[in-house]
């Protein structure tokens, strides 16, 4: 054991003496490993943040959240019979709340009606276009993930009393009062004036198509009273339990079917959602992206890899004669086996350190340029690039390393 530890620092030595003797062409030799580490470093930082991203954009969802809608969260061939529904109305909630209320083993909490479309929202010379403008009941945040970071959100009274008050989006309130708080100031939509009572902390965008932050809610009361009927409207149920999602499911689509008539030969003409909707669709997406940029990353390591091989055999034939003096003075196969192991390894963990520092600066650097992409340069990332640098070294240089180790000393002495 003491004599493997012994050969070992001396291989680590001789790897670091060949290096400092032969500067440039160690340097380009581990350029293909540094090219390969950088490139693998940022796709899986960006991969990890596509994952950060998804998940932060599916817990605004929420894993507990039911949703009744016309047409389904994925892709559909027969669009046409999902054309033909008929609308979900937002009295269907106040039904169903009385029906979950007669229910004492109900596995819902309760329904929230909203209605929604795109209007513009002003504030003296500020004007911000395309808002998602939400109508709901006061109960919407016992479903949502939203909170206020200034403010409250309205209350009951207000919310059946049809007052002019809204809660208002993180970009919203940022681009209409950017030096005061908005706190208690009127802002026009659609010609009418609405008391802003609170603001939203930031939230994102989901998938990075909608952002939560452009948005603002006002009682649904209100909102019937002012916009038009060309809304779209859902449900909202909130769940008791989210390990018994396919037991509430089962029920909400029974008390669906009660309130819209159905008799027991038709079929649902709704569709519930949960977030599990999105996560089935886009998870191949995701995963096909991810599979993809790693083989091609992995095809720069590769041509590292050779590199490295084709510099280490060109080694051994310079170093011949050095290897037939060291067998004949007694070294082993094991030993010259693992000093030009060791050799290859050294090249690439030099360069997956380097490659590592040039995809921090990068990172930081992408992270400052684009603030809302969750870049993230994990331990874990690091540790991987590292291991990687190594399983290149070893694999690299097996094959000049068993070619040293197997030479014939005599005929290594005669080598010129």
């Amino acid at each position: 054991m003491k004599r493997l530890i012994y050969e070992l620092g001396e291989s680590w030595k001789i790897a670091a003496a060949q290096m400092r003797a032969s500067k440039t062409r160690s340097i380009l030799t581990a350029l293909g490993v540094i090219i390969g580490i950088v490139a693998v470093t940022l796709m899986g930082t960006a991969i990890n943040g596509i994952q950060t991203g998804f998940d932060k954009s599916m817990s605004v969802l929420g894993d507990d959240v039911l949703y009744v809608t016309q047409w389904p969260w994925k892709r559909v061939d027969d669009w046409w019979n999902y054309r033909d529904r008929k609308k979900i109305k937002t009295e269907y909630a106040e039904t169903i709340n009385r029906m979950i209320e007669k229910a004492p083993n109900s596995n819902l909490v309760v329904a929230v009606p909203t209605s929604s479309l795109m209007r513009s929202i002003k504030y003296g010379g500020n004007e911000v276009e395309n808002v998602f403008t939400l109508g709901t009941t006061s109960d919407f945040i016992i479903t949502s993930t939203v909170d206020c970071k200034e403010g409250r959100f309205f209350n009951e009274i207000e919310s059946r009393g049809a007052a002019n008050v809204v809660v208002i989006g993180y970009d919203v309130a940022d681009a209409l009062f950017p030096s005061e708080s908005p706190i208690n100031k009127s802002v026009l939509i659609n010609g009418q004036l609405f008391k802003v009572i609170g603001v939203n902390t930031r939230q994102g965008t989901f998938l990075g198509l909608f952002s939560w932050d452009s948005m603002v809610a006002m009682p649904l009361t209100a909102f019937n009273k002012y916009f038009s009927t060309k809304s779209e409207s859902d449900v909202r149920v909130k769940l008791k339990d989210k390990t018994k999602l396919a037991d509430a499911k089962d029920e909400l689509t029974g008390l669906m079917r009660r309130v819209r008539g159905l008799p027991p030969e038709k079929k649902d003409d709704f569709t519930i959602n949960e977030q599990q909707a999105f996560k089935s669709t886009l998870d191949p997406v995701k995963n096909t992206i991810a599979f993809a940029g790693l083989f091609i990353t992995g095809l720069s390591l590769f041509v590292g890899a050779i590199g490295i091989m084709n510099i280490t055999f060109v080694s051994v034939k310079e170093r011949t004669k050095e290897i037939g003096t060291r067998k004949a003075l007694g070294a082993r196969r094991r030993t010259i086996l693992l000093q030009f192991l060791i050799e290859s390894t050294a090249l690439c963990l030099v360069g997956g350190f380097i490659g590592l520092s040039f995809a921090f600066l990068m990172c930081s650097g992408l992270g400052k340029a684009f603030p809302d992409f969750p870049i993230h340069f994990s331990v874990g990332l690091v540790l991987m690039s590292m291991i990687v640098s190594v399983m290149t070294g070893l694999i690299s240089g097996f094959a000049p390393a068993w070619t040293a180790s197997r030479l014939d000393p005599v005929t290594a002495l005669r080598y010129e």
